[in-house]
């Protein structure tokens, strides 16, 4: 019997211990189907489940602090301070040099070290019971498409993150940003599932049936929202639908097409925006909004129009004088448009003292008179009257809001923000008025 080399029999034991390092992991992370998975699936499951498992531990210490939630589903065996810790390798995890954590996942060079934040994680022994959100959902698509676990298991993340909400701004977005990255799937849509709010709803009522009783809302309308946000997210952080993709079909379109020719014929100028969410191509409720839009359509026809926003989540006129006045006054704009929440007498004066520091360095002051359907919850009396005693042109746009045909399809899912067709019209109004091809008042 010929005994084998010195090299052969290092190949055979390097084997080995890969063989015992591929069986660690998938005991680690209770993912059966991992030792079957080629190195490179298997490195894009080890951060999906780490992920998972991470944003369950901040999931248990939300337990931990409301009460709220089935025992069963969320009490685990590690100490709060363990809980904790798995949240901070979670945070380095995505602080870190992300192209470099993708590059490993994808067995290039790379510099990452998964023993410093990833292994923790996966070898934390943090069990998840299987009516959990993520895992119920992670049934879901496995049994009504024919998507690879680690497909199904990407969305499922998405969704385990936006249901619980707090980290839907920060979290969520580095998720997407992450998996798109590693190639995988960030929304049912790529899994062959329909996504209109009618779809999403009874896809809610399923999943709701079958899940334990958590910190956070899992009925079925908290499952259709949650499927909205990340459907929406997912086709604009992959630019399937966004601010650039809707100016060039309203660019299509006979109105606008009416208006291109005064686009590429105005004069250099500058325009900032103060503005709360209604402004923000961040929010989920819309691919795009209005601003955004009307600086694709100027990005597209003429640069030399510039525009830069100012905004925050319901913003009001003290907190935006307070954060971002000295900022934009400064950037000496030539027109300034307030979207801003006024409710009491800081707003007011705030309001006041911006408007006379940018009319004092020449910047003509803007604002709508109404920006939402009649029923107004973003202003009412208080901010109008206060526009009205002040040198600011207000645009109208009420009675354009109120009578538009399309105004039942304007309120999206949580009943306050506005979609898409709401901002295409918003967007013709406002780009007509910096054109002047409408007047301030409405004839």
């Amino acid at each position: 019997m010929k005994m084998p080399t010195l090299l052969e029999a290092l190949a055979v034991v390097s084997l080995i211990l890969m063989g015992a390092c591929t069986l660690a992991q998938t005991e680690s992370t209770g993912e059966a189907d991992m030792a079957k998975a080629d190195i490179l699936g298997s490195r894009k499951a080890r951060v999906v489940e780490a992920d998972i498992m991470a944003t369950h531990a901040w999931q248990a210490l939300m337990h931990l602090s409301n009460g709220k939630g089935d025992a069963k589903c969320w009490e685990t065996r590690l100490s709060k301070s363990e809980l904790e810790a798995l949240v901070e390798h979670q945070e380095a995890l995505f602080s870190g040099d992300v192209a470099d954590l993708v590059a490993w996942a994808d067995g290039d060079d790379s510099a990452f070290d998964p023993s410093r934040d990833l292994d923790p994680i996966l070898a934390s022994g943090l069990e998840l019971d299987g009516a959990l959100p993520v895992n119920v959902f992670t049934d879901y698509l496995l049994e009504n498409t024919d998507a690879p676990r680690l497909d199904a298991r990407t969305v499922a993340s998405l969704y385990q993150t936006v249901l619980e909400v707090e980290r839907d701004g920060t979290l969520l977005q580095e998720e997407f940003a992450l998996y798109i990255a590693m190639d995988l799937p960030v929304y049912v849509g790529r899994l062959g599932l329909p996504g209109s709010d009618e779809d999403l709803l009874e896809a809610g009522g399923a999943l709701a049936e079958k899940t334990c009783e958590s910190p956070f809302d899992t009925d079925p309308a908290a499952w259709q929202i949650a499927g909205r946000k990340v459907w929406n997210w997912g086709e604009k952080h992959l630019h399937i639908r966004d601010a650039a993709v809707i100016a060039g079909e309203m660019l299509e379109e006979d109105d606008v097409k009416a208006l291109v020719g005064a686009m590429r014929a105005m004069p250099p100028q500058t325009i900032a925006i103060l503005g709360h969410s209604f402004t923000s191509d961040a929010h989920w409720a819309s691919p795009s909004a209005f601003v955004p839009i009307v600086t694709a359509l100027f990005e597209r026809e003429n640069p030399s129009v510039q525009f830069r926003q100012w905004l925050a989540g319901g913003l009001n006129a003290a907190r935006a004088y307070r954060n971002f006045y000295d900022e934009a006054v400064a950037w000496e704009p030539d027109r300034v448009l307030f979207v801003m929440v006024a409710r009491n007498d800081q707003d007011v004066e705030a309001t006041q003292k911006m408007v006379a520091g940018f009319t004092a360095a020449g910047a003509e002051v803007l604002a709508f008179d109404s920006l939402y359907l009649p029923d107004n919850v973003f202003g009412g009396s208080l901010i109008s009257e206060t526009y009205e005693k002040l040198p600011v042109t207000i645009i109208e746009v009420a009675d354009i809001i109120a009578n538009a045909p399309e105004r039942g399809e304007f309120v999206c899912l949580d009943g306050l923000h506005m979609r898409e067709p709401y901002h295409r019209l918003m967007a013709k109004e406002w780009l007509k008025f910096i054109l002047g091809a409408r007047t301030a008042k409405l004839e």
